[in-house]
């Protein structure tokens, strides 16, 4: 399209998004700290100081919600409404409903920050909000749908780029998996109970379950990467047609991944060998995504020295490829024996959520608010850079002290003596691991430290910004050759 038949450049709906990335850092404080104290706990119990609502197992559920639906859902909802504005070149359809979207979503996370320390919760793992704050989420997410697939309506351009499409099938799954998954007999205000029974029920929470790390905290990060690290490094992303491809396999492979974490269940057999059959072919699009990321450097990679940004994105690609590596060999029933139930499941999450999650985030915060903001740049870049390795450091302390801890809880729990008695009691193995612990701490306050870092940075960013310019940036040359 030339430049004289270009349409003209919208005014972008970009306050609803500020909104969003300014919640996401303070709830990746918030999130991270419970973390910190309820790993603190493990260490020292009395750190509960005997308060119900402070105990490990109303607090856990907390951090969960917290970092994954309070931090990364507001990263979600703020680069999700910046990137379809900009790439499809139009504002936000219907901008006072992606406002009560906002709204909307901090009163989910307030509701989950009150009901779930009191001990009101449906024991569902990622799915624990009862049945009132789950059917304030369905209205939220429905608005969210509209008006995503409303802006790409009426897009003026014909190309709808791929982060978009990622963006697209995350919102559109989430939708299915929630609604599905949350069907539900209300018995009060504050309980109900579930649909389904039994081992149905579990089956239909771990499609779920792995879903939501498939689709909410995987297809959505993607439509990060995709956008933001062709942005900072100046060029076309590496493969457009591997980016399709990738696309593709992904979604249409993840969905039957979940009864991988019911080995060794009541499950049929035949649903547990699916479910690992899927997960090791989930590896090849995984891996085609994390390498068209990565080679999208090529020809730049004197920019890793001298971007800090650019460093949270790609070694965010790294953990992406190393979880999505660790999870389909710890789906094979043989691994899997030995570390279910296990910390490496632990130290497993966690590399993909504070390494691939955390990072893709942080690194898209960092490109995105300046620019919300009318800034050439963020604040202090020394400071972009001790947060990276703050968290760096910190995630490798933490991942490292749970594979090892998870190792050696496995087999001192199938450890046998000659005559088939356990060699170990599960005191001694909690003993044994004790140590760990101290060193995941560590780990997370690191990572903690870095959160702070960057909160700081972004106060000082946007305090005292005067917001005149209508039009903070419009996709490059770089990125639009890569629309057409």
């Amino acid at each position: 399209m030339s430049a004289a038949h270009a349409p003209p450049v919208p005014r972008y709906d970009d306050e609803v998004v500020r909104r969003f990335a300014l919640t996401t850092v303070l709830w990746g404080v918030v999130g991270m700290l419970v973390g910190v104290l309820i790993a603190a706990q493990l260490l020292w119990p009395v750190l509960n100081f005997d308060t119900p609502w402070l105990t490990y197992s109303r607090l856990r559920p907390l951090h969960t919600n917290a970092v994954i639906f309070a931090f990364g859902g507001s990263g979600l909802f703020a680069t999700s409404y910046y990137i379809v504005q900009r790439t499809c070149r139009t504002s936000l359809f219907l901008p006072r409903l992606a406002m009560f979207t906002f709204w909307g979503w901090q009163a989910v996370i307030v509701a989950a920050a009150i009901t779930l320390p009191l001990g009101i919760t449906q024991g569902k793992e990622y799915a624990e909000l009862e049945w009132p704050i789950d059917l304030l989420i369905a209205v939220v997410w429905v608005s969210y749908a509209v008006v995503y697939f409303g802006t790409i309506i009426k897009r003026q351009v014909d190309h709808i780029y791929v982060a978009n499409w990622f963006f697209g099938a995350f919102i559109l799954t989430i939708a299915v998996l929630h609604i599905v998954n949350n069907l539900s007999m209300p018995f009060s205000m504050t309980q109900s109970y579930s649909v389904y029974g039994g081992t149905v029920d579990a089956m239909v929470q771990w499609w779920y379950g792995h879903n939501a790390v498939g689709f909410f905290l995987t297809a959505g990060f993607l439509g990060m990467m995709y956008y933001f690290i062709p942005k900072q490094v100046g060029k076309p992303i590496y493969s457009y047609r591997l980016s399709i491809v990738h696309f593709w396999a992904l979604i249409s492979t993840y969905m039957w991944a979940g009864p991988h974490h019911l080995q060794y269940t009541s499950l049929p057999d035949w649903v547990q060998s699916l479910g690992m059959v899927f997960s090791l072919i989930l590896l090849a699009p995984s891996w085609g995504g994390m390498i068209n990321g990565v080679m999208t450097l090529s020809g730049a990679w004197h920019k890793l020295r001298e971007d800090p940004i650019l460093k949270f994105l790609i070694v965010s690609l790294s953990f992406y490829g190393m979880s999505t590596f660790e999870g389909p060999m710890m789906s094979i029933k043989t691994v899997n024996s030995l570390s279910h139930y296990t910390d490496w499941t632990i130290g497993h999450v966690h590399s993909g959520a504070l390494g691939w999650v955390g990072l893709i985030t942080m690194g898209s915060l960092y490109a995105l608010i300046p620019k919300l903001y009318g800034k050439p740049a963020m604040h202090s870049i020394p400071a972009i850079n001790l947060h990276f390795w703050l968290a760096t450091i910190g995630i490798v302390l933490y991942i490292v002290a749970m594979w090892i801890a998870g190792v050696m809880q496995g087999l001192m729990w199938r450890a046998t003596n000659a005559d088939g008695t356990l060699t170990y009691s599960f005191i001694e193995s909690l003993v044994a691991t004790h140590p760990f612990y101290a060193v995941r701490l560590a780990g997370g306050a690191l990572y903690l430290a870095g959160m702070v870092v960057m909160a700081w940075n972004v106060w000082k960013t946007v305090q005292g910004a005067a917001i005149t310019i209508p039009n903070a940036n419009v996709p490059n040359t770089q990125l639009a050759g890569a629309l057409k």
